[in-house]
């Protein structure tokens, strides 16, 4: 008997049929003989629908009663479903996040799980049951409860499997896996069977929302394997495992964009030590998470001109920043543009394979695309280019690199970059 940890988010339990559904679906799982352990998301819309309640109670709701309030989504769904389970004639027990044991910090609404006390779990699963556990939701230590941000339901469930040993985390979406790139985007992507855990993590950085990011990263530390799959399908899905040989031979594994990103530049900011802290303290201080950032020559001597994004939401908030310190420091005008794209590829074998960059860098050139910043690292070469070209960019790379191809194919024709 396997123990195997599934998730279905929220599109999965959208309804009383869909919930009916993901239930016979279980069941039979059961029924071949695994034990499960089954994490639920609220259903699609609904904490959404409490953050609106909220607020209209208050504009600005107390974190630790807005936490008691959006854990109740997730609870709604797993009472729901473990009635859908019984109802077809197997056990199931439900459990908050509190009655599963998951220990967090006392970040409320971006809660970071420290602990998972196992007994309760597996007291249940010993005694032949369907444990359905509430995603998204845990407790502090002063018995609060807590959220772990969007998307935690993920991270729930990756770090039950890998308290509880088990042997992989499924996680059912609307989507059948993990592509080269969106599928709706571009009708070429290709779905991937396998990547390694360090291609998903900066996938999920980059802006691909298969998977959480912390949920990641949680099975990459503990080697926990991910299986991505459809919960309208029985399509089979994609692999996130620990790398090996084969997948470093593939030179580009996928292609990522993000379109909500805004780029600001200080000119003529004095090139001297202490100038680049002054300006990014205070934006780490308004809890701006700043991504890119170039220095570059300014117009004249003694000068410098920082370029950096930001998420779009926080423009205005930077730009206001970004004033304020550039007076403080004397330094020229600013320009920015709320409206950028950030196109990035990934691929393990960029570590050992050189030409990926000028041959992305090419591509963009011919269709006219202008390039304003660049980033790389040892996996991924990120470009900022204007919103208006990011699907035209994202095409003509996938076109570019073949991803359409077979992994072997592509091989081969990646070895003549």
């Amino acid at each position: 008997m396997a123990l195997i940890v599934q998730k279905y988010g929220g599109t999965s339990v959208a309804n009383i049929e869909r919930i009916q559904s993901v239930a016979r679906r279980v069941v039979e799982r059961r029924k071949a003989g695994d034990s499960l352990v089954v994490v639920l998301s609220a259903r699609a819309g609904e904490t959404d629908r409490l953050l609106a309640l909220a607020r209209e109670m208050s504009p600005d709701p107390d974190p630790r009663e807005l936490d008691v309030l959006l854990a109740t989504g997730e609870q709604i769904t797993i009472a729901l479903f473990s009635m859908a389970v019984k109802e077809l004639g197997a056990e199931a027990v439900s459990m908050t996040g509190y009655q599963a044991g998951i220990i967090t910090d006392h970040h409320h609404g971006e809660a970071r799980i420290s602990w998972i006390e196992t007994i309760p779990v597996m007291e249940r699963l010993n005694e032949g049951k369907i444990v359905v556990v509430a995603g998204f939701q845990g407790y502090d230590d002063e018995g609060n409860i807590t959220t772990l941000g969007r998307g935690g339901s993920d991270t729930s469930a990756v770090a039950l499997a890998a308290a509880l040993g088990a042997e992989v985390c499924e996680i059912y979406t609307d989507v059948e896996g993990v592509f080269t790139t969106d599928p709706n985007l571009y009708s070429k992507a290709r779905k991937l069977e396998r990547i390694s855990f360090e291609e998903m993590l900066e996938m999920a950085s980059m802006g691909a929302k298969v998977l959480h990011l912390r949920s990641v990263e949680f099975g990459m530390k503990y080697n926990v394997p991910i299986m991505v799959l459809s919960s309208f399908t029985d399509a089979p899905g994609t692999l996130v495992t620990k790398e090996d040989e084969e997948m470093e031979k593939v030179v580009v594994s996928g292609i990522t964009y993000n379109r909500n990103e805004a780029r600001i530049t200080l000119t003529d900011v004095p090139d001297m030590p202490g100038m680049a802290a002054r300006l990014f303290q205070p934006l780490s201080d308004e809890d701006v998470n700043v991504d890119l950032i170039v220095q570059g020559r300014g117009s004249v001597p003694g000068k410098a001109n920082i370029s950096f994004t930001v998420p779009q939401k926080d423009y205005d908030k930077t730009m206001r920043v970004a004033e304020r310190v550039g007076r403080e420091i004397g330094a020229g005008r600013i320009h920015s543009n709320p409206n950028i794209s950030k196109i990035s590829l990934i691929g393990l074998g960029m570590r050992s394979h050189s030409g990926v960059a000028s041959k992305m860098f090419t591509t963009l050139a011919n269709e006219n695309i202008n390039i304003k910043m660049i980033s790389t690292s040892e996996i991924k070469i990120s470009v900022i280019v204007d919103e208006k070209y990011t699907e035209l960019a994202v095409r003509v790379l996938h076109d570019a690199f073949q991803l359409d191809k077979p992994p072997n194919e592509r091989i081969r024709i990646q070895e003549e970059f």
